[in-house]
C-alpha cells in the first residue's frame, strides 16, 4: 500500500518522497493533465507503474479517488500471458 498527494494540473510530471506529513512519510506526486473524468488517477497509476516496472493493472487506487490525497494498492507482478 502506498500513500501519495497527488496535485493535477502541474507544469510538468514528477515525484518525490514527502517525509514531514502528519500521515508519516508519502510520495508526492505532480501530473500535468486535470482532475477530470478520472484523468490524474489514469496518469498517477502510469507514472507508478513505470517507476516500479509494474503493469499498471498490478495497481489500483483503493482510497481517494475524488480526493488528492490517495491510497494505492499494489499488487503482484503479473505473469506475461496470464489473465
Amino acid at each position: 500500500m502506498l500513500l501519495a498527494r497527488v496535485t493535477p494540473n502541474a507544469r510538468s510530471a514528477r515525484m518525490a518522497i514527502e517525509t514531514e506529513s502528519s500521515d508519516g512519510p508519502r510520495l508526492r506526486i505532480w501530473v500535468t493533465v486535470p482532475p477530470e473524468d478520472g484523468k490524474a488517477n489514469k496518469a498517477v497509476i502510469a507514472m507508478l507503474a513505470k517507476a516500479l516496472d509494474l503493469p499498471k493493472s498490478a495497481l489500483s487506487i483503493e482510497r481517494g479517488e475524488t480526493s488528492r490525497v490517495k491510497q494505492v494498492h499494489v499488487g503482484r507482478r503479473v505473469a506475461q500471458g496470464t489473465m
